[in-house]
């Protein structure tokens, strides 16, 4: 996979932590309970460092940021999986974890596997 072709299948799992975002974001929980607040705002931190270098085009760029705040996808991730108990067992908060885990898990191989092979 090219590092231009790596960008563009990173980006769309982060589609994927777009959707988990907004939908913390939105709901009453999201507003009202400040861990999970900080979930959606780390959540935004990754996606938004990404921003810049995807509109350009600048692929280099794009995988050095997202391999280097990888941690901050990782950590949101994992901190949404321990609060969500506390925070609501509706279902859509557990497709929410499935959903976000499995994102960071694909982005992280993703990055892995182009590391590999540079």
């Amino acid at each position: 996979m090219s590092p231009h072709e790596l960008m563009l299948a990173v980006d769309s799992q982060l589609a994927h932590v777009w959707m988990v975002r907004a939908f913390l974001k939105h709901s009453d929980e999201g507003q009202e309970d400040d861990e999970l607040a900080e979930v959606h705002r780390d959540l935004y931190d990754y996606m938004l460092a990404l921003g810049g270098p995807l509109k350009e085009g600048n692929s280099e760029e794009y995988l050095k940021l997202a391999r280097k705040k990888l941690g901050k996808l990782k950590k949101a991730s994992e901190e949404f999986s321990d609060i969500q108990p506390q925070v609501s067992t509706h279902t859509n908060f557990q497709m929410a974890v499935a959903s976000l885990r499995t994102a960071a898990e694909e982005v992280a191989k993703l990055l892995e596997s182009g590391e590999r092979r540079a």
